[in-house]
């Protein structure tokens, strides 16, 4: 299976094939670390997911640049997902040469992807769901 692949099926996972823009899921992993999935828009054949993490250390707040975030693209025909930003930085190449100006590595999007992967798995098998912020499920118990 491809990282394209594999990424789009833990995001459904995360979702729970629900996806309603405005949607936001947290998942909490510890009292320091959690993880927010926010649906932006959603289409007939594909979906915008920004994916960011938030720290507090000492309950202080780390400031936005600090904080590694993602927007991916979901494409439900070919269920498949592509990050088409990290960390600010839009259109990510596919490849790069090496070295360059903005220092990519030369398989920056494969990094990318590796890495939005494993985040995606620490909120399946760590990530704790606060019920308080999903009242749309309480309610259609």
């Amino acid at each position: 299976m491809q990282l394209s692949e594999a990424n789009y099926m833990l995001i459904i996972r995360l979702l729970a094939d629900n996806s309603v823009p405005g949607e936001v899921r947290e998942f909490f992993i510890n009292d320091h670390l959690s993880y927010h999935l926010e649906v932006q828009e959603v289409t007939k054949y594909t979906s915008k997911i920004a994916f960011m993490q938030s720290s507090k250390m000492s309950g202080l707040s780390v400031g936005e640049h600090l904080r590694p975030n993602m927007v991916i693209r979901l494409y439900h025909d070919a269920k498949t997902s592509e990050v088409i930003s990290s960390q600010h930085v839009a259109k990510i190449a596919p490849r790069y040469d090496y070295p360059n100006k903005q220092m990519h590595l030369p398989n920056e999007k494969q990094q990318v992807m590796m890495f939005l992967k494993e985040w995606l798995q620490l909120c399946l098998t760590q990530g704790q769901v606060n019920i308080s912020h999903l009242p749309h499920i309480i309610k259609g118990s």
